[in-house]
């Protein structure tokens, strides 16, 4: 299991995964402006792969970005559909290789994401993940039910917020939160409880007035565009949902739980690192404002 960091690792790993698949590759798209992802893309079908692109039937930016990209992918030779309208909106971000490796993400392949923001992504390869994850590509891809039994493939609207609160509700040391607008009630008062009593609740992000009186900061020192919890340092969320209700309750939103060591301690050497560069840059600005 991996933990793709941007924006230090860049693309590396995606193209990578890319280039190596030998048999088919599904991924879903909310955005794209990177050529060397649809090159990447292209050349796979070049040698034989099977590759299904499932692109969003809208995003902020208009149909007419989307519709160029499904016509460039088409043009490869890219099997493509397009979700459905039944949700608000369908934000997922995955990639199945050789029906082997699933990669969740939480960033788009846009420049300004992979370049300039705070975002993570984790690979993996274990096999009742990657087989819910699968279902779930082809029935969003047929427009067809889905039903998860995966519990740590966290699906919304299905179990995604049911699954987040009983991760919050099982802490018993610290909650290590990035959010870039964490506004949904329910979830912002179980963290005040837990605070409370006096567990290391802190947030790296934006918080709503419900959150009023949480450790929370701006990160100081990069935009933000990443949706991860790590509970008692032994388990971390990570996905393209946070906690807004939206998120939660509307859309297709797609996150992992994991306990793997290696990318765990990652994460924590990165959220501590951000946190620090934060209270820098808060106590900096402290400085200026009473020079």
């Amino acid at each position: 299991m991996n933990l793709l960091v941007l924006p230090e690792d860049r693309l590396a790993a995606i193209v990578r995964a890319l280039r190596q698949a030998k048999k088919s590759v599904q991924l879903t798209i909310f955005r794209c402006d990177l050529p060397e992802i649809e090159k990447a893309l292209a050349a796979a079908v070049a040698r034989g792969v099977s590759v299904h692109a499932l692109i969003a039937h809208t995003n902020r930016a208009g149909e007419k970005a989307l519709r160029a990209l499904e016509l460039r992918l088409l043009g490869a030779g890219i099997t493509v559909s397009r979700t459905a309208d039944d949700l608000v909106r369908y934000h997922d971000k995955l990639m199945i290789i050789d029906e082997r490796v699933l990669h969740v993400l939480s960033f788009n392949f846009t420049r300004s994401d992979v370049g300039k923001r705070r975002s993570m992504a984790i690979a993996t390869r274990k096999r009742r993940l990657v087989t819910e994850a699968r279902k779930l590509f082809d029935a969003d891809a047929t427009r067809q039910p889905f039903e998860t039994s995966a519990h740590d493939l966290l699906v919304s609207p299905l179990n995604a917020r049911e699954r987040l609160t009983r991760m919050v509700k099982a802490a018993r040391r610290s909650l290590w939160i990035y959010d870039p607008q964490a506004i949904d009630g329910p979830l912002l008062k179980l963290l005040k409880q837990k605070a409370e009593t006096g567990l290391d609740v802190r947030l790296l992000g934006k918080v709503g007035r419900a959150g009023n009186g949480l450790a929370a900061e701006p990160l100081a020192n990069m935009p933000l565009h990443l949706r991860a919890i790590l509970r008692d340092q032994i388990e971390l969320f990570l996905g393209s949902q946070g906690l807004r209700s939206i998120e939660l309750d509307r859309r297709r939103e797609v996150g992992l739980v994991i306990r793997d060591r290696g990318a765990i301690k990652r994460f924590k050497d990165v959220y501590e690192a951000d946190w620090a560069a934060t209270e820098r840059g808060r106590e900096q600005q402290k400085k200026d404002e009473a020079a």
